[in-house]
C-alpha cells in the first residue's frame, strides 16, 4: 500500500460502506421489481432481502460523519477563514454535482425530468452549513449536534403539502416529498436536517484523531460511545414511544416481528436510525485501529478516493443495467428514467435474483478496484495540485 499521512482507519470504514453502498445500488437496477417494491416491506419481503436493504443503511450516516472528521483533520492545519472556504466552496460544488452529475448518471435522462436531491446533496448542504458553524467552540457544538439528531423527532409530526416557499423549505429540512420549482419536479430524497447533526458530530470527532490525542484513550471514547449508542437503540427502540416516525410492532411471525423492530427511518433519518448505525461504526472503528491486512488494504482503496468511486460506480452499474436488458430481449430505453420512467410498467416483470445480484456486485467491486486504485496512487503523488481535494 502507498504511503499517506491519512487516518487508515477511518479510510478502512469509508471504504467498506463505499463497498456495501454498491450493493444497494446494484440491487436498484438488478433486482426483480426494484423499481416497484420496497426491500423493507413487510407484506412482501423475506429476511435475506431485508437485511441486504438493511445493512446499506449504514453508508450514508457513515460516509455524512466522515465528511465531517475529515473536515475537521483538514482544517486542523489550516486557519479558519481558510476551513471556511474549503467547506463552502466544496459544498457549493457538491451540490452542484448532485443536482447535475449525480441526477445525470441515475437516470441517463439529459431533460432532467426530475431532480432528485440524494446523499451528495445532503452532503454538501450540510459542508455549507458547518462553514459558519466551525467559528463555534467544540463543546458548543457537540451540544448542537447532539440535540438535532435526538430531538428531530418532535417534529415527525409536522407535515406540509403544496409548493409553497415554506413547505418546500421544510422538505429541504425534515420531510422527504417533490414537488414542482418553477416548471422543474424536484424530489428532496434526503432532508438534511437530522444529516447536519450528524456532519457536526463527525467533525466533533475529529479532536479524537488529532496527532497529539493518545491513541488508548482514543479507542475507549470509540468503544463507549459505540456501546452506548448501541445499546441505547435497543433501549429506545424497544420502548416505542419515541424515536422513529414508524413504530415497530407484534407481527403473525416472530421473524416478521424482528424485521418489524429493525425497520427503522431513513428519510428522514431517525433517531433509532442513527443510533443503530453510528454506534457499530463507531465500535468498528474501535476495533480496525490497529488491524493491517491485505483486506483492510484492498478497502482502504475506496476510502481514499470516496467522490470518485461514488460517481464512477453509479455510471457503472447503470451500463452494465443496460447491457444486462439488451442481453435478455429489452428495450435498452426502459433504462432511462425519465419523470414517466418511475412507473414504466414495462419493467415490472424486469430484473433477477437475489443470488446474481450479489455476484453482479462483486464483480462491480472487482471492477472498479482498479480505476480507484490508480486515482489513489495519483492524488498522493500529487497533493500540490489544490483541485484534487474537490474531487
Amino acid at each position: 500500500m502507498i504511503k499517506s499521512n491519512r487516518i487508515e482507519s477511518i479510510d478502512i470504514l469509508r471504504g467498506l460502506v463505499m463497498i456495501i453502498m454498491a450493493l444497494d445500488h446494484t440491487r436498484d437496477y438488478f433486482h426483480y421489481g426494484a423499481f416497484f417494491s420496497d426491500p423493507t416491506n413487510l407484506e412482501t419481503t423475506n429476511p435475506i432481502l431485508f437485511f441486504t436493504r438493511f445493512i446499506t443503511h449504514y453508508c450514508a450516516p457513515v460516509f455524512i460523519l466522515l465528511a465531517g472528521t475529515s473536515a475537521f483533520l483538514f482544517g486542523s492545519k489550516k486557519t479558519k477563514p481558510e476551513l471556511f472556504k474549503f467547506l463552502f466552496t466544496r459544498g457549493i460544488w457538491l451540490i452542484f454535482l448532485e443536482i447535475f452529475l449525480n441526477n445525470l448518471l441515475w437516470k441517463f435522462d439529459i431533460t432532467y425530468s426530475v431532480i432528485i436531491l440524494q446523499v451528495i446533496w445532503a452532503i454538501g448542504l450540510t459542508m455549507l452549513i458547518l462553514s459558519f458553524l466551525i467559528f463555534l467552540n467544540t463543546k458548543l457544538l457537540l451540544l448542537i449536534g447532539s440535540l438535532i439528531i435526538a430531538g428531530h423527532n418532535a417534529l415527525d409530526n409536522i407535515v406540509m403539502q403544496g409548493n409553497s416557499f415554506s413547505s418546500v423549505l421544510w422538505y429541504a429540512l425534515h420531510q422527504q416529498n417533490g414537488t414542482a420549482i418553477g416548471g422543474q419536479v424536484v424530489v428532496f430524497a434526503y432532508p438534511i436536517l437530522p444529516w447536519l447533526g450528524v456532519m457536526i458530530l463527525g467533525f466533533c470527532l475529529g479532536q479524537l484523531y488529532l496527532p497529539d490525542f493518545d491513541t488508548e484513550k482514543r479507542k475507549q471514547w470509540l468503544l463507549k460511545i459505540g456501546l452506548s449508542a448501541t445499546v441505547l437503540f435497543f433501549i429506545i427502540r424497544g420502548i416505542n414511544i419515541y424515536g422513529d416516525l414508524v413504530p415497530w410492532s407484534i407481527q403473525d411471525t416472530t421473524t416478521k416481528t424482528i424485521l418489524s423492530f429493525f425497520k427503522v427511518t431513513k428519510y428522514p433519518p431517525s433517531l433509532s436510525y442513527l443510533l443503530i448505525t453510528l454506534g457499530p461504526a463507531l465500535l468498528f472503528l474501535y476495533a480496525i485501529e490497529s488491524v493491517k491486512n491485505k483486506l483492510t488494504d484492498f478497502m482502504i482503496v475506496f476510502g481514499r478516493v470516496p467522490l470518485f468511486y461514488y460517481f464512477l460506480h453509479i455510471f457503472v452499474i447503470h451500463v452494465l443495467a443496460i447491457v444486462g436488458i439488451l442481453i435478455f430481449g429489452g428495450d435498452w430505453k426502459n433504462m432511462i428514467i425519465t419523470q414517466a420512467g418511475f412507473n414504466n410498467p414495462t419493467l415490472k416483470d424486469y430484473g433477477y435474483s437475489l443470488l446474481t445480484v450479489y455476484l453482479v456486485w462483486i464483480s462491480i467491486i472487482i471492477l472498479l478496484y482498479f480505476p480507484c486504485k490508480t486515482y489513489m496512487i495519483y492524488k498522493v503523488k500529487n497533493k500540490d495540485k489544490w483541485w484534487l481535494s474537490y474531487l
